[in-house]
């Protein structure tokens, strides 16, 4: 099994927005050997929330994504934070993804907005754009 991560959810929104672009392709990986998922109550319902409010642009069903968040849930490590690490972001709205990394013992946390977690390498964890992650981890295993 490859490293465990944390997907941020501007790379779940972006990987059902567009079957063509690097997040989707991560998002197709979801299950494989190339990574582990780690997944948390809270970052659930922040992607069905967020998800939820695009279902127009995503071409969607609610029930669509119950489905896609049911069988990731199926194929990730499920954690809950036992400890608050609070507040280590500028955005409060962050603090929970970091915590999911910290208490999953993440390796990386894959996002579009690397700023947003600059406290992320004072845990061991690395913050990686999704091609850099690619690259890294599912290309070189012939992804």
């Amino acid at each position: 099994m490859g490293p465990r991560v944390v997907l941020d959810t501007n790379i779940i929104l972006s990987g059902l927005r567009s079957s063509t672009g690097i997040s989707a392709a991560l998002l197709e990986q979801i299950g494989s050997s190339n990574f582990g998922l780690a997944l948390s109550n809270a970052l659930v319902y922040e992607y069905e929330d967020v998800l939820s409010r695009h279902l127009d642009l995503l071409a969607l069903t609610l029930e669509d994504i119950h489905n896609i968040l049911g069988v990731w849930a199926r194929h990730s490590h499920w954690q809950e934070p036992y400890f608050r690490w609070r507040p280590q972001l500028s955005d409060p709205k962050d603090e929970h993804v970091l915590e999911l990394a910290i208490n999953a013992q993440a390796r990386y946390i894959v996002t579009f907005n690397i700023k947003d977690f600059i406290a992320a390498p004072r845990f061991g964890i690395e913050v990686i754009l999704p091609l850099e992650f690619w690259r890294k981890h599912v290309a070189p295993t012939g992804g």
